[in-house]
């Protein structure tokens, strides 16, 4: 519903946002049923976009808009070590993955979204319009039964296992 309602106050549907969404459920969702380690599917995933992200930074390279290979050292170890800090993150979350529930690993990936909502919202002063705080409360309303139904679910499972 608030996602619903944000795409009719726009006016047109948020398909960034939505890929976005939907391309990181499913690289969770794979994370958390393959049966190799955080290492070996971060290798395994850094293997596969080798050659397309060589490729583009080659082309960047010949059309002379590469940032990486500049004669600026500085440039280049700040662009080194963006890969060591986008690597890091995801050889954790692939970790920590496996240690939780598809459940649980769902409503995490809200927080990172609302992070960003806010710091755009507090820090950089983006409008926090009437459409926005409705479609952000339908979200997190939903959010928050799902919660709740998770925990009367789990509170009810409690006895039974507990007996047996």
């Amino acid at each position: 519903a608030g996602v619903a309602y944000l795409t009719i106050s726009h006016g047109s549907l948020p398909w960034i946002a939505l890929t976005l969404a939907l391309s990181f459920g499913f690289y969770g969702l794979i994370r958390k049923t393959t049966t190799l380690g955080s290492v070996e599917g971060f290798t395994v995933e850094m293997s596969v976009m080798f050659v397309p992200a060589l490729a583009f930074l080659a082309y960047r390279a010949l059309i002379g808009q590469a940032a990486f290979g500049q004669p600026d050292a500085r440039l280049n170890l700040l662009l080194t070590f963006a890969g060591v800090a986008t690597a890091i993150p995801l050889v954790v979350f692939a970790y920590a993955a496996r240690q939780v529930t598809l459940t649980t690993l769902g409503i995490v990936q809200y927080i990172a979204p609302t992070l960003q909502f806010l710091i755009g919202v507090l820090v950089y002063g983006e409008s926090f319009t009437r459409s926005r705080i409705v479609g952000f409360s339908l979200i997190w309303a939903a959010l928050l039964l799902y919660a709740i139904e998770g925990l009367i679910v789990r509170r009810k499972q409690a006895p039974a296992a507990a007996g047996s």
